[in-house]
């Protein structure tokens, strides 16, 4: 993946996406009756938001996590990524920059492009109240594009051939309206063990809806 520089552009191009229904193996689903949830991330094309699949060398990466009460637990294994760079899995709420998007883990890719981020996270509610959206939005961004330390936090950099972007938006009910949100993070550089491909996709996929 190749980056690109920020654009003056980047606000009207993230707000004004339009989704498109997905059509490749590996959308978001729950897990039988349990109460898990599978979420597919995906490289995608943006200037078409198209999937850039596994045999166009596309990064991807699965997550799995609760989908309600306890904390938002979950585990994340991203594939095909830049060795030795520094990624962050995020909550993204729209309008852009983002403001009070919450960062659920970071970690470094391995020499194999591998990297595994595992966290318990009080998010409250996803979407939060303040999301446009109906649902919430995953990336998995670099670490340098997203600032969490500041009130609010943000994205400050826009690298979208660098990103992976959501298969669908996720619901979570956190069960709890007092919670105070926080973050937390844990990641490793060895190579996890790997989730089923989610295969060839002709889905024009986009980050927005």
């Amino acid at each position: 993946m190749k980056r690109i520089a920020l654009a003056a552009i980047i606000a009207v191009v993230v707000v004004n996406l339009v989704a498109i229904p997905a059509l490749a193996d590996g959308p978001t689903k729950q897990a039988g009756k349990s109460n898990i949830g599978h979420l597919y991330l995906h490289e995608k094309n943006p200037d078409t938001w198209d999937i850039i699949g596994k045999d166009m060398d596309g990064a991807w990466g699965k997550m799995k996590y609760n989908l309600s009460c306890d904390e938002f637990s979950f585990v994340f294994n991203g594939h095909d990524l830049e060795p030795g760079e520094s990624y962050s899995l995020i909550y993204y709420p729209d309008p852009w920059p983002g403001s009070g998007l919450m960062s659920l883990g970071t970690a470094v890719a391995n020499e194999e492009g591998n990297v595994h981020i595992k966290a318990s996270v009080a998010t409250g509610d996803l979407p939060a109240e303040y999301d446009e959206n109906d649902g919430a939005k995953i990336w998995l961004t670099l670490s340098g594009d997203v600032d969490s330390t500041s009130e609010p936090t943000s994205m400050i950099g826009w690298n979208p051939t660098e990103y992976l972007f959501e298969h669908d938006l996720i619901n979570y009910d956190s069960c709890d309206e007092g919670v105070e949100i926080s973050t937390a993070s844990l990641g490793r550089p060895d190579k996890p063990g790997r989730p089923d491909s989610p295969g060839k996709s002709n889905e024009r996929g986009n980050p927005n809806k």
